[in-house]
């Protein structure tokens, strides 16, 4: 049986590890998202993990010391003195929510301070909301039926009322 683990690399090592694991025959994934980096001369996009310093892989128990060959990696990520097992559902989840993220940017950009949202998923799913302040990449909003504010700084999906 082969499950889903997290593998823990030196930093800035993530994507190298996963490209050099991949090329062993394993089964990786390395979220990442583009970033806009400026320098004194010039911006540019890159990309970077989404998770600094993890990779997931999926293999079987017989298989797992092949990653030690890889160079960048230090080791699998423990819980409970068992390395982690991430279920299908999770990886899933991650890459839903990893590819949903250019139709969320494209709301943040449509919205203003004051617009009244209804929250259509998320941890306050089914409320209403008033925007209090943008930027660049979180949303602050008055939850005036539980009188209190939140920042989101995740993915959300926001309507209009």
């Amino acid at each position: 049986m082969m499950d889903w683990y997290v593998i823990y690399t030196k930093p800035k090592n993530e994507i190298k590890a996963a490209s050099r694991l991949k090329a062993l025959g394993f089964d990786v994934y390395c979220p990442t998202r583009t970033e806009m980096r400026q320098w004194s001369d010039r911006k540019k996009k890159i990309t970077v993990p989404l998770f600094s310093c993890y990779v997931f892989i999926k293999t079987d128990v017989k298989n797992k010391n092949k990653v030690f060959e890889v160079p960048g990696v230090i080791g699998f990520l423990s819980w409970l003195g068992k390395h982690a097992i991430v279920k299908q559902v999770e990886i899933d989840a991650i890459r839903e929510w990893n590819d949903a993220e250019g139709t969320t940017k494209v709301w943040c950009e449509e919205l203003t301070v004051g617009d009244r949202v209804y929250i259509a998923s998320g941890a306050f799913e089914n409320q209403e909301a008033i925007i209090k302040e943008t930027g660049r990449n979180q949303l602050k909003l008055l939850l005036p039926n539980l009188g209190f504010a939140v920042c989101v700084t995740g993915k959300i999906r926001l309507e209009k009322v």
